[in-house]
């Protein structure tokens, strides 16, 4: 028996190893080792890098060997023959932050560390069009991982590496991919100023490199933490927990620098494990020939560095009142002192972020001092350039859309102070990363059509230097702005057609129109014709049209006389084809727009409404009338109070022809102006009231019963008292109070009464309101002639009708402090603090065995003498 369960636990072991969360990142890179063996084939060198947890070591967690899966693109993603592949494990390191290497970060991370498992393999591939993807899963990812979805340690991870095939350039297979620079364990304290680079090398040394966050991906599973061949790309990409995401994997306020691949920013201010997954764009003669990943989780800490951190240098070009302050938040009692390089005296501040202003006498280029000072121990200090000069405003606009044709970027700033002399331009190609220009006025032909987001950072011949950001809407045909599509106008009209854009216009047919090659034409058409407007932009050619109605009359209906209730308002809906209405009244009266189709009314009698509708020089005109009539009256009466489960009387009156109630289901006849009401809660009951004169709607009113809240008295349990003891009573269960009788109390109009007995008693309490709503509810009171004391029945029958649980019985004892039970082992078995509960003869609803077991019970009486007691009490079964 021993034996099968040193088996089992030894299962039981080796799944929870397996299923350990252990996995912290992964990068998986080959390099081309040149022409293989056979002809038309490749040998490459495969390498994963599997980050785990420092504490990871028993054999479910490392590895000494792994499967590569190897997917042939040219083959709809199926195996290559031989796959999976096994790779050994060629490395084992280390890489941990030491809290010591910087002594002025307050609260340094302990815990920062990765272990770097490496595993390598060579293999030849035949060359091919669309190349392979190659791919390792496993489980499970770290617990509590912030940016993930809980739980995240029921997540795998999938990492791959993608060799190109001939389809993208003819040698693109001859590649080695960029693997990053490992330098991972870092202190990164929340809230902070931080860099972290994501560099990588290119071994080809000709390919460039473009950075981006990304998504990571899932793989592996807590049923099969370690398959032996990977799934069939695509991958699923990971289940981010807002606001955080692939592309924002440490929130809005941490970006990547697209070439350099420094991650910087502000961290995030809650504290733990984020999962990072960069993404190396590798471009080879302009074209996207690889994207490379790192997938890696990072730990926010809770620490604050002292830094000076300031740019190298800042322009303020709107005031001479200017603000500094350092980059980052430094720890609490840091002592700022800045020197402005301006001859005036240095000043000192102590906020948090070393904020403070200085006023400046004129324009220039000042070297500006910070020094940060933490308890006389640690310091840091910096210097930065300030460049003032006021009055330096960046600008700059587009001209040109189609995409086959060079867009124009005109520089647009001014300045008061010198001139813009150095551009730098992002035109926001994102198919290439040659798309920059230093020149004044560049252009630039796109690839593909969309808005770019286009950069401009332009400096003074001063140093000011400021960025402006716009777009540039590219487009396969030049846009073409009208101000209508479709008019209407009258035969006897001329109308002029308004449109914008970038180039040559000309309008067709040539019927009835004039200025045909302007963006404003004017057209005189006798019948319903459609206008082309046709724009030539430098051989970019776009067309649109404009439909004109034509008609020889305005038809106009103002629409049926109707009758409406006296006080509406109601909105007139004639029908014509006018463009333009006038309206007026026989009388005076509410008219909320009279120059609209469909104005609203609201007359005070009868009222005749005229309108007049223009197409052009064209007209016509119609009338209608409103008759109106008063509402029927209805007086539901006045609002009352009742108390729970009370009755309430209705006495309503009418002027009218019939009425209804609503609701009904609370009434005792909903066909009585007078009934009665009882709802158990507070309700509104509406009176509508109809009549026959020709008012469309009811009159209504409404009576409020207001139901008090349901008073439950409450005197107390039924308890035990030692004689001339006193007792204090706790009722509860409204405001006002009163005890009967009035015996033996000190006082019987207050909730908590002291009573002195000398024998068994029992006591009424009435809980009520000032409305005189109440409930009555009485406590039996015995009274022992002896000292307090706790007694426990020495037996007890689970299963049976009476004396199933164990309880203490207090006499005279005010408060239970606890009631423990035994077992002959001595594990305790129940705990419980009120005589009311009890043990059951159960363990998590596991009966007991029947036998003797030990009690202790502790309770204090109402002197504040704590009484204890121990006994044994028998469990029948």
């Amino acid at each position: 028996m021993r034996k099968a369960l040193a088996i089992a636990l030894l299962l039981v072991g080796t799944i929870q190893s397996l299923f350990a969360e252990h996995i912290k990142g992964g990068e998986m890179f080959y390099d081309y080792m040149g022409p293989g063996s056979a002809a038309g084939t490749s040998l490459y060198r495969i390498t994963l890098k599997l980050y785990i947890d420092c504490n990871a070591n028993s054999s479910g967690q490392l590895d000494t060997e792994i499967k590569l899966t190897i997917f042939d693109k040219d083959n709809s993603n199926s195996q290559i023959s031989g796959s999976p592949f096994t790779a050994p494990t060629t490395g084992d390191v280390f890489l941990k932050f030491d809290p010591n290497s910087n002594p002025c970060i307050n609260n340094p991370p302990t815990d920062v560390c990765y272990r770097v498992r490496s595993f390598s393999t060579t293999v030849t591939l035949p060359i091919n069009v669309k190349g392979y993807t190659i791919a390792y899963q496993r489980c499970c990812r770290i617990n509590n991982i912030v940016n993930l979805v809980s739980p995240s340690n029921s997540v795998g991870a999938t990492y791959m590496c993608e060799i190109p095939g001939t389809e993208l350039l003819p040698e693109a297979y001859k590649n080695s991919s960029p693997r990053f620079t490992p330098n991972d364990a870092t202190a990164i304290c929340r809230g902070s100023n931080f860099t972290l680079s994501f560099a990588a090398t290119e071994p080809d040394g000709t390919d460039e490199i473009k950075y981006t966050f990304c998504s990571g991906f899932v793989g592996g599973s807590t049923g099969t933490p370690a398959p032996q061949t990977a799934s069939t790309p695509p991958y699923t990409q990971l289940n981010y927990q807002s606001p955080y995401g692939g592309n924002a994997p440490l929130g809005g306020q941490v970006t990547i620098n697209d070439k350099t691949g420094l991650i910087s920013g502000i961290a995030p201010s809650t504290t733990g494990q984020y999962v990072i997954t960069v993404c190396a764009y590798e471009y080879r003669q302009g074209v996207l020939i690889n994207i490379h990943r790192k997938d890696v989780h990072v730990k926010v800490s809770d620490c604050i560095p002292l830094d000076a951190l300031l740019k190298p240098n800042y322009a303020y070009c709107d005031d001479f009142l200017v603000t500094f302050k350092n980059e980052q938040v430094n720890p609490t009692g840091s002592v700022y002192t800045w020197d402005f390089g301006d001859g005036t005296p240095p000043a000192t501040t102590t906020d948090i972020e070393g904020t403070i202003q200085h006023q400046y006498a004129d324009t220039g280029t000042y070297t500006v001092k910070l020094k940060v000072v933490l308890a006389g121990q640690c310091e840091d200090e910096t210097v930065t350039l300030a460049k003032v000069y006021p009055g330096f405003y960046p600008a700059f606009k587009v001209q040109g859309t189609c995409v086959l044709l060079p867009i124009q970027f005109i520089d647009q700033t001014t300045s008061k102070y010198g001139k813009a002399s150095k551009w730098s331009w992002d035109f926001g190609d994102e198919t290439t990363t040659t798309d920059i220009s230093t020149v004044q006025n560049p252009s630039w032909k796109y690839s593909s059509t969309g808005t770019k987001t286009v950069t401009l950072t332009v400096e003074s011949d001063k140093g000011c230097v400021g960025t402006v950001t716009g777009t540039a809407d590219v487009r396969d045909k030049p846009p073409i702005t009208l101000a209508f599509k479709d008019t209407l106008i009258c035969s006897i009209d001329t109308l002029k057609l308004n449109a914008s854009g970038n180039g040559i216009a000309s309008w067709t047919p040539l019927y009835n129109i004039f200025d045909e090659n302007t963006f404003t034409p004017s057209v005189y058409p006798k019948k319903t014709t459609t206008y082309t407007i046709t724009l030539n932009e430098n051989g970019c050619v776009n067309t649109d049209n404009v439909q004109v109605r034509v008609v020889d009359f305005v038809t106009l209906n103002a629409g049926a006389d109707s009758t409406i209730c006296l006080t509406d308002t109601i909105r007139l809906n004639p029908q014509s084809d006018g463009l333009k209405f006038e309206w007026t009244a026989n009388t005076p009266g509410y008219i909320s727009d009279p120059n609209v189709k469909q104005p609203y009314v609201k007359p005070s009698s009868i009222t005749t409404y005229h309108v007049v509708a223009h197409v052009g020089k064209c007209s016509a005109a119609d009338d209608i009338t409103i008759r109106t009539i008063p509402y029927p009256i209805a007086r539901a009466g006045a609002d009352t109070l009742i108390c729970y489960e009370d009755t309430a009387s209705l006495h309503a009156s009418m002027v009218g022809y019939r009425f209804t109630w609503s609701p009904i289901s609370t009434l005792s006849n909903a066909n009585s102006l007078n009934t009665l009401a009882w709802p158990k809660k507070t309700t509104a009951y509406v009176l509508s009231v109809y009549d026959t004169l020709g008012c469309p709607k009811p009159g209504r009113d409404t009576v409020i019963v207001n139901v008090k809240d349901e008073i439950i008295a409450f005197a107390g349990n039924d308890t035990s008292v030692v004689v001339n003891q006193p007792l204090l009573l706790n009722g509860r269960g409204a405001d006002f109070y009163e005890w009967q009788p009035p015996l033996h109390l000190n006082r019987n109009d207050i909730a908590n009464p002291t009573a002195l007995l000398e024998d068994n008693f029992s006591y009424q309490l009435k809980a009520y309101t000032a409305e005189g709503c109440y409930d009555l509810d009485t406590i039996n009171i015995k009274v022992f002639k002896t000292a307090p004391d706790i007694f426990v029945p020495n037996a007890f029958r689970p299963d049976g009708s009476r004396n199933n649980r164990l309880r203490p019985i207090p006499v005279g004892i005010a408060t239970i402090d606890y009631f423990c039970i035994y077992n002959r082992w001595g594990q305790m078995v129940y705990r419980g603090y009120s005589p009311e509960s009890g043990w059951d003869g159960s363990i998590n609803g596991k009966p007991q065995d029947a036998g003797t077991y030990v009690w202790m019970v502790r309770g204090t009486d109402y002197t504040g003498k704590v009484v204890m007691r121990k006994g044994t009490a028998i469990l029948l079964r």
